[in-house]
């Protein structure tokens, strides 16, 4: 504890080659990080969108306390949380399980809320020996690729986001046939919307990124279904090709933190037949703008 509270030795962060995630090593995160230490941890956070943590052997405990040293945790609706601890979710997945695997739809997580939250922490208990990679979007970098005149054109958009599709009286989760570990909550709270900026601003960093995905944003204000439709179509496809994509290779005891003002995820399958096991954490977020 008086060690890592000392901040006695500095963290080492690898980044991917496009600075598009990345790997911290040198901290053991089940004891208190010094202030330096953590501003370190941000620091590279802020800079790579998409920090991993390898060998972290952490309670659940753990896991909420160094949440808690990012910032406040955010509302996790329509999923509930572990006995005993409300705010951690845990992702299980048995062997035996035929109903899709949860998270597999591009998206920031819950986008919906008035407040999305600003951080998403995910810790491997236990990971299958294939499949199971996380995908992310730079939508950062997506958005500073796009032309002068299409930046132009989305500068005053409203995107309309809701949880209508996946957790709704009429989304996927109300008409799953499948047996599924995970206890999904499907409610019409999902049913209701709220607009955000389409391109939003980075309140650390000050970067724009594009804030839609295809499984949180139902539309665009002022617009026609067709031309919605037409605007979201393409950047969804512009955002997810290849050149913004960082694909992420679970470890056992692996805890990953990333941004969900500025990237957009997708959970890989490829495990049927293994138990796969993970606890997930929220930071709050802010509006935003």
């Amino acid at each position: 504890m008086d060690q890592a509270l000392a901040g006695a030795s500095r963290i080492a962060v690898a980044p991917q080659s496009t600075g598009f995630g990345a790997e911290i090593t040198g901290l053991d995160l089940s004891q208190q990080l010094s202030p330096a230490t953590l501003a370190e941890v941000k620091s590279a956070w802020a800079a790579h969108s998409v920090v991993a943590f390898p060998d972290q052997p952490l309670s659940l405990e753990a896991l909420e306390a160094f949440t808690l040293q990012i910032g406040p945790f955010g509302i996790d609706p329509f999923i509930k949380p572990m006995a005993g601890h409300p705010n951690v979710l845990e992702l299980r997945r048995e062997p035996d399980e035929k109903a899709k695997n949860f998270g597999a739809g591009w998206h920031s997580d819950w986008s919906f809320q008035k407040e999305p939250p600003a951080a998403t922490l995910l810790r491997s208990e236990v990971t299958p020996p294939v499949g199971g990679d996380t995908l992310f979007a730079d939508c950062a970098r997506a958005y500073e690729a796009l032309s002068d005149g299409m930046k132009a054109l989305l500068a005053p958009l409203k995107a309309v986001h809701s949880a209508t599709r996946a957790y709704g009286t009429q989304g996927v989760f109300a008409k799953e046939t499948e047996a599924r570990t995970m206890e999904i909550v499907v409610s019409a709270e999902a049913d209701k919307s709220l607009t955000h900026p389409l391109v939003r601003t980075h309140p650390v960093t000050g970067r724009k990124a594009l804030f839609v995905s295809p499984t949180y944003t139902v539309g665009i204000e002022g617009l026609t279904f067709q031309e919605s439709h037409a605007i979201l179509g393409f950047l969804y496809t512009h955002m997810t090709q290849e050149q913004f994509i960082y694909r992420h290779k679970w470890r056992q005891g692996m805890l990953l933190m990333w941004d969900n003002r500025c990237t957009a995820h997708f959970a890989d399958g490829g495990y049927d037949g293994h138990l796969r096991v993970m606890h997930r954490t929220t930071v709050a977020g802010d509006v935003p703008v």
